[in-house]
Order: structure tokens, then sequence, then C-alpha cells
């Protein structure tokens, strides 16, 4: 008993770890089934097939090649601006700074239905048709926010110090902060990114507002598809981009405690 109250925080921790793990892991093992009819919920046979051809499906390349295109333009371009939104909130005091906090959270709380109807009220307005471009915009207006946040939060644990002593060692502003602030802050630029990234490449609802029937991103071809049996590729595509968001993490992690131990 003395052993389990000491470990209860680290059980209850690794199972709800693999309670969120167990969706991806029936999507991988369904990856390698061959359904005999249209839904892939059964499983039949253990197959390669899918994986060997993860584009035999018509439309899925095309719609996650889209989802992949207007989440790396969205990402970039939200983590540019919020990473220099958040340092101007972080570092600088002005008028309208209490303001600017709350707007930026509005987007974070909003909810998406209510985001959605509203990004393509204001682009009917402007005159910019549903398509490709309005959800771009879409996604690096609401993008803008998760990467303020993240980068603002790393922002708020820098030491002024290093940056002080880089002046007294004869640095201007520019080589301050590229070569101190700038490397000091990038965890947090990084996670914003990716936090982007995602979001972006995850997003139905907004999308779905704003795109146009040549414009169908991967989660709304996934939506299409389920309605008339979704093919196995879909389960291939998911397990290939589960892998690669955890080799992702697993990468900065072993970088972040090699840095660690270096320091050390």
């Amino acid at each position: 008993m003395t052993w389990l109250r000491r470990n209860l925080l680290l059980l209850a921790s690794l199972g709800v770890l693999v309670y969120m793990l167990i969706p991806n892991v029936v999507v991988a093992v369904f990856s390698f089934n061959d359904p005999k009819g249209r839904y892939n919920y059964t499983w039949e046979s253990f197959t390669t097939d899918a994986w060997m051809n993860p584009c035999g499906a018509q439309g899925i390349c095309d719609s996650l090649g889209l989802s992949l295109r207007i989440g790396l333009i969205a990402s970039l371009t939200a983590t540019v601006l919020g990473t220099m939104i958040a340092f101007a909130l972080g570092r600088y005091r002005f008028r309208a700074r209490s303001t600017t906090n709350l707007l930026i959270f509005m987007p974070m709380a909003t909810p998406e239905v209510v985001m959605g109807s509203s990004l393509l009220t204001l682009f009917l307005m402007m005159g910019i048709p549903a398509g490709s471009l309005a959800v771009t915009i879409a996604h690096i207006m609401f993008c803008i926010s998760f990467v303020v946040v993240a980068v603002k939060a790393r922002v708020a644990t820098l030491d002024p110090r290093l940056e002080e002593a880089a002046a007294d060692l004869g640095a201007n502003p520019g080589q301050t902060f590229l070569r101190v602030t700038l490397p000091l802050a990038f965890p947090g630029i990084l996670a914003g990114g990716l936090l982007a990234f995602s979001l972006s490449f995850d997003d139905y609802i907004i999308t779905n507002f704003n795109a146009s029937p040549s414009s169908i991103t991967f989660p709304m071809y996934v939506w299409g598809a389920a309605q008339r049996g979704a093919p196995v590729q879909v389960n291939v595509i998911g397990t290939l981009m589960f892998l690669i968001a955890l080799a992702v993490v697993v990468t900065g992690q072993v970088l972040a405690s090699r840095r660690e131990r270096a320091r050390a």
C-alpha cells in the first residue's frame, strides 16, 4: 500500500496516456486490414496493400497535399506575426496593451462555429471568394493567438541580464537579439509553430465554412468519405502523421536532454 500511494500519480498518468493512445493504436492496426465491404470497422484479414499504395483512394493525396500546403503557409506566417506580437506584449508597455491581450485571447475562447461564420461574412464583404486563399487567411488568423501565448510564456522567463551582458561586451541591439534573445526564445517559437501547424492541419469547422468544392482539405475528405465508407488509406495517412509527430517530439526531447548534459 505504501508503494501504491507513493506511485499513485505516476500510475494515473500512465493510465491517462494509454487511454489517449488507444485510438491511435486502433487506427494503426486497421491500416493493415482488408475489409470486405465499404466500412473498415471489423477486422477481416492482414494486408499491406494500403501501405503500398497510400494514394489509391481517389482524391485523398490531393486533399492531403492541400492540407499540408495550407498548414505550412499558415503556421509560418502565424509564427512570424505571433512572435513579433509576443515580444511586443512581453517586453514593452503601451496604452492598448491590456486591450491587445484581450483581443489575442478572444479567438481561443470563441467557438469555432462562430469564428467560421464570422470569417465567412468578412470574406464575403471584402470580396474574397471561398477557397484555399480564404481558408489560409482564416487559419493564419486563429493560429496567431496560440503562437502568441506559447512565445509570450517563453519570453517571460528570459533573464534580461543576459542581454545586458551582451550589450556590455559590445553587441549592438541587432546582434543581441539574433545571438542571445532569439536562441533563448527559440523553444517557445518552435512550440508555437508546431502547435499552429497541428491546429491548421486538423481544423474542420472553420475550414468547412470557408472552403469551396475545389479546395477539400484532408479533414473534410475524411468526413465526406466516412458517410460512404472511409478507405483504408485514411488509416495509413493518419498513422504516418502520428508517427511523424511522435518522431518530432522525441527528437526534440533528446536534443534538449543532450543540451542539458552539455551544460552540466
